[in-house]
């Protein structure tokens, strides 16, 4: 029988891998990923993609049937300077997509950017889910205005908003839905310090109360800083003399060698165990075309999508079967010039994707796609009506999901009516959500492998709800 891998065991290799000359560190991290690599067969990877500062959802996927599109344009073009899109078939006109099941009445398009989108759409690998967003409960319009309706705390704030998409609690929660599913399933890798991983700094989403999130650079093994440099004019960090320290008395000083040695052990092992950039299958990401200076410009969703790709490629050395990650983009609270500044945040958009789905059909020689689903959230969404050049704060949104295992090009749920007055408009076009961030983020971790029964443990409101499963995974 195999003796699992524990952190215990980790530790101990790392410190036996420092201290022996005869058996080189590489030598050693072979030995543990050997093992841990026989038994990946069965992996699994999500990934959130964060469009932070709510993206607008209207200039996103449109509604093109003539009542949708008039409507548009009369609320789109009212402002100071119109923020509407050209329509189909007009010069750099919104892209027609054809979902596979049919919404009576309805035809849509996605913006003239997502090209490379479009074209994953139509082969089946994305797949939309409309009209998503924070909900404790189902309700409607007339429960909103009354005062009625449970609702999340602190609609329409971008702090709060994005804690309760990642998870269910307004700002100030420890713990979010990727973490709580990494606590779930973590006892499945032999190692469970990779288990969540971030290249987005520190996120809600990815923390959970077992499993702790890594947090990597966007190029790659976030260093341990400060310690070999100055300090108050001192060439050597007086805390490198009690790291060294071992034999310390101190209980304090103790724990904080153990903390630090584990950081600088783990850094070492994920450095030496990720894929390089440019290795096989895992090219440096191109550049993309801004769309409003025309120059090739480096996507720095692109290069964070790469270091996903290079943690996955090492997930035999790892260790990991399951694991969750947490990518960010940008720039999205337009408030102002938003046409031009969406155009640009677009193109981004369909660039990234398109160059991880390229890269997970051959990752080190490995197809990926059906492994590794990757999905879009936002704070929220935007108004319809314009505030002169720009949207402000809304609610509802829609939302990409892609992979090999996405039941995609179709478009998922109720897709709301554009317009004020309707029964999805909480005031001047922001949506009242006809689907939940639980229902969204329990179909996905169904697929995952979070059982049935743990499902209420990592999306709380989810009883709340009849529909438990969205039904956009196969």
């Amino acid at each position: 029988m195999t003796t699992p891998f524990t952190r215990r065991r980790f530790l101990a290799s790392m410190a036996g891998a420092a201290g022996t000359s005869a058996l080189p560190f590489a030598a050693t991290l072979a030995a543990m990923g050997n093992a841990a690599a026989a038994d990946n067969d069965d992996y699994k990877a999500l990934v959130c993609v964060f469009l932070t500062g709510g993206n607008d959802a209207y200039n996103t996927v449109l509604a093109t049937d003539p009542t949708s599109w008039q409507q548009y344009e009369r609320y789109r073009s009212s402002g100071s300077t119109s923020i509407a899109l050209a329509p189909p078939g007009a010069a750099g006109g919104v892209l027609p997509i054809t979902p596979a099941a049919a919404h009576a009445g309805r035809s849509f398009a996605l913006h003239p950017n997502l090209g490379s989108l479009k074209s994953l759409f139509d082969a089946g690998r994305v797949g939309i889910v409309a009209n998503v967003g924070t909900l404790v409960a189902p309700t409607t319009v007339g429960a909103y205005r009354s005062g009625t309706a449970m609702l999340p705390r602190e609609l329409f704030s971008h702090n709060d908003q994005q804690s309760v998409w990642q998870s269910s609690m307004p700002e100030g929660a420890s713990y979010g839905w990727g973490g709580r599913m990494g606590d779930l399933l973590a006892s499945g890798n032999s190692n469970n310090m990779f288990t969540c991983v971030s290249t987005a700094g520190n996120a809600v989403f990815v923390s959970g109360r077992n499993v702790s999130q890594y947090q990597v650079d966007a190029a790659g093994v976030k260093p341990v800083l400060s310690l070999d440099g100055y300090l108050f004019g001192t060439t050597r960090h007086p805390l490198r003399n009690i790291i060294t320290n071992n034999a310390t008395s101190n209980v304090l000083e103790r724990e904080y060698v153990a903390i630090v040695n584990k950081a600088l052990q783990s850094q070492a092992f994920l450095g030496s165990a990720m894929a390089p950039s440019g290795a096989a299958g895992i090219p440096a990401p191109t550049t993309y075309i801004d769309p409003n200076t025309r120059r090739a410009t480096v996507n720095p969703l692109a290069v964070q999508l790469q270091t996903v790709a290079r943690v996955i490629a090492a997930r035999g050395a790892l260790g990991v079967r399951r694991q969750v990650f947490f990518v960010s983009l940008g720039g999205f609270d337009t408030h102002d010039n938003q046409r031009t500044r969406h155009a640009d945040l677009m193109a981004r958009l369909a660039h990234g994707l398109s160059y991880f789905d390229e890269i997970s059909a051959n990752l080190m020689g490995v197809n990926m796609r059906e492994k590794v689903t990757l999905f879009t959230a936002s704070d929220f969404g935007r108004t319809l009506v314009t505030n002169g050049d720009g949207t402000d704060h809304g609610w509802g949104n829609h939302h990409f999901v892609m992979g090999g295992a996405v039941k995609g090009r179709n478009i998922y749920g109720s897709f709301p009516a554009v317009g004020l007055g309707h029964d999805s408009d909480v005031g001047r076009g922001a949506l009242l959500p006809s689907q939940s961030v639980d229902q969204y983020g329990a179909t996905l971790a169904s697929w995952f492998g979070v059982p049935d029964s743990q499902l209420a443990t990592v999306f709380p409101n989810l009883p709340n709800f009849a529909q438990r499963n969205l039904g956009f995974m196969a």
